[in-house]
């Protein structure tokens, strides 16, 4: 641009009549039309920036609602699988002659085990090849292995079912990060629709789980338990069907088209590896402990094995790999702040649910039908705390709304560990139904956008990576951790109570210790915009000094 028309240009921003021009012309506007108009502009900005030609403005209405509804059933139904295994548990372990606590935790364990830990491999994967594709196929993968897992009720060692539990998990391992990365390339940074998108994939959480619960209740208890993983897999085959429709291809152009061999290298083949052994063995540690006993010298080597493959995992980050699966240059206090409260509050969140159905199953004496309908009011909380969290988002900064998400977790497990098994359903039980959900629909949202608008569009798959494997890796490992400290409680099996109490306190000490890790942060938050703000400061004081110099010898 010449000098000439940039003066012109600058005559034209400051002309006061085009000022009050602009201002005549959005009087009318209300709020909400403002705002829209304004999020609109961001999406033109970010296509303009990125080199993407597509956002939800070019759906259509009927097919955005379509879009969501594909990528929130990927949360939906991550959920119904959990369900899958903790509501028929004991079905399950009669089938297979289970009973031993730690072996039937093995049910849900393995299945989170890899929903967490073969996330953020999937999420390259699909910043790589393109997500809508990975996405797809993780439909395909999801619908397959649920179909077999319920085929193996027909073999006597439950040895198989954990193996297909497993491979069931690395469905929504493909499914999670995915499915976020292309709502975040199809939403703008920074703006309303974005946040309520974001939140309504974190509130079908808990209305998964409830739905996924209800329907194995009817089928473990008037049919037959493997009927609701056979009729899963149709579900998913339908969605896989759905998602080739509706998903616009046109949300991969930044995948490569030809792969090369050179392009392995941008797998982080060594990295991956390393990760995905340390992230299994450590788990596998922490939940076969409370099975076969501590003493046993498998356990404590695995756990040695597991320790050292994470350092190992660190080692080629920082120094061997041109392309880390976890670049160091995103490991900010802001994502460490992140993954800390997201931790061990979903542990606690893991804690929480197992043993409440334990409680209400082995103790209370309840169907599964009846304990399902007891989690209803937890589905109607988790979609009242998503909307008010999408709300909240645009009002305060992320590390206050974390501090309620950690409260609520923490309550929700002070009501049920100190729960007397005779009293009435509504009191403490109720009120637990009520708050827990509000630390997952508040925490989930909070972090996957702190994430997302941190890294670039390119890299989204890994932003929501981080986020769903510390969530689902954290449910599995808090089931190993207070499964083995019930196991060292309840040595006999004749103290249900007393060990279900003690895995409660686990949880309680855990969500407390996010409680403190959220304050920090947020006072660590608050302390750093006191520091730009002085730098800002300063910087425009002396920016104000050289245009009064400047304009000194102009005038002189």
């Amino acid at each position: 641009m010449s000098e000439s028309d940039s003066d012109e240009r600058s005559r034209e921003m400051d002309d006061p009549q085009d000022n009050d021009d602009a201002v005549e012309q959005f009087s009318h506007l209300s709020i909400g039309e403002i705002e829209e108009a304004h999020d609109e502009h961001l999406g033109r900005l970010e296509k303009i920036l990125s080199g993407h030609s597509l956002s939800y403005k070019d759906f259509g209405l009927l097919k955005e609602i379509l879009f969501v509804t594909v990528i929130a059933m990927a949360q939906f139904l991550t959920q119904a699988g959990l369900a899958q295994a903790i509501a028929p548990l004991h079905y399950i372990g009669n089938s297979f002659n289970v009973t031993n606590a730690g072996e039937l935790s093995w049910f849900a364990a393995s299945y989170s085990l890899t929903v967490g830990t073969f996330i953020l491999p999937a999420g390259r994967f699909g910043d790589l090849f393109g997500s809508r594709k990975i996405f797809i196929i993780g439909w395909a993968w999801f619908a397959l292995w649920t179909l077999i897992a319920g085929f193996a009720v027909y073999c006597s060692s439950q040895i198989l079912f954990h193996f297909c539990r497993a491979l069931q998990g690395i469905g929504p391992a493909m499914l999670l990060p995915n499915g976020l990365a292309l709502l975040g390339r199809s939403y703008p940074s920074g703006t309303m629709r974005k946040n309520m998108v974001f939140c309504v994939f974190g509130a079908v959480a808990p209305i998964g789980f409830l739905v996924g619960a209800v329907f194995d209740g009817i089928f473990a208890q008037f049919v037959w338990w493997p009927w609701t993983y056979w009729v899963g897999a149709m579900i998913m085959a339908l969605i896989f069907v759905l998602a080739i429709v509706v998903v616009p291809i046109e949300l991969d152009k930044h995948a490569i088209t030809n792969f090369h061999f050179e392009d392995i290298k941008r797998l982080d083949p060594f990295g991956s590896v390393a990760g995905v052994l340390g992230l299994v063995l450590f788990n596998i540690a922490w939940n076969q402990g409370p099975v076969v006993g501590w003493t046993t010298p498998y356990t404590y080597v695995l756990l040695i094995l597991g320790v050292l493959f994470f350092i190992s995992f660190g080692i080629i980050e920082f120094k061997y790999t041109d392309y880390p699966i976890l670049p160091m240059e995103y490991i900010t206090t802001d994502t460490l702040f992140v993954a800390g409260c997201i931790s061990l509050g979903w542990a606690s969140f893991g804690i929480w649910i197992y043993y409440w159905w334990q409680i209400s199953e082995m103790l209370r004496d309840h169907s599964i039908l009846l304990t399902a309908a007891q989690q209803v009011p937890a589905g109607i909380s988790g979609g009242c705390a998503a909307i008010l969290t999408g709300y909240l988002l645009g009002k305060m900064r992320p590390q206050i709304i974390m501090i309620f998400a950690l409260t609520a977790f923490c309550v929700g497990n002070i009501l049920m560990g100190t729960v007397p098994i005779h009293q009435l359903y509504w009191f403490q039980t109720f009120f637990s139904m009520w708050i827990m959900p509000l630390g997952m629909d508040m925490s989930f949202p909070s972090a996957t956008i702190i994430m997302s608008n941190a890294m670039p569009r390119e890299h989204q798959g890994l932003a929501a990576s981080l986020v769903n494997t510390v969530v689902n890796y954290s449910v599995s490992i808090g089931l190993g951790i207070a499964g083995t400290v019930e196991s060292r409680i309840n040595r006999t099996g004749d103290e249900l109570l007393k060990g279900y109490r003690s895995a409660y306190y686990v949880a309680i000490g855990l969500s407390g210790a996010g409680i403190i890790l959220a304050f920090l942060g947020t006072l660590e938050s608050f302390h750093e915009d006191r520091v730009k703000a002085r730098l800002s400061s300063q910087e425009g004081i002396e920016e104000l000094e050289r245009s009064g110099e400047t304009y000194e010898k102009e005038g002189a």
